[in-house]
């Protein structure tokens, strides 16, 4: 059974499915994906949400690909399951955002 939460993402509210039982770890991954987007809205001024959206998702990208190469540079038991633990992560997070669907335009 699906459940369902509303997240606010830089003042905007959206209702999100999530698995039952997860909607507490999507609250939180929503925290985190308004703190980045408010600073980075700081950093760059006011962007279309299209834009926004594009720059938040490629800032997140580049810390995922950085600790994959870390990763991949070790050579202990921990980091194997530490790498499994963010390949999971990663997965989650792209089947968020399927669930979410395509962003409106933006005309910026």
């Amino acid at each position: 059974m699906a459940a369902q939460v509303s997240i606010s993402i830089v003042g905007r509210t959206y209702e999100i499915a999530c698995d039952e039982g997860q909607e507490q770890a999507v609250m939180a991954l929503a925290r985190d994906v308004d703190k980045r987007a408010t600073e980075l809205m700081r950093s760059v001024g006011q962007v279309g949400d299209a834009r926004l959206l594009v720059m938040l998702a490629l800032l997140m990208a580049d810390e995922i690909g950085d600790l994959r190469r870390l990763l991949g540079q070790g050579d202990h038991p921990g980091d194997v399951r530490l790498a499994q633990g963010i390949e999971q992560m990663a997965r989650r997070i792209e089947a968020m955002a399927d669930k979410l669907g395509t962003p409106p335009q933006d005309n910026s």
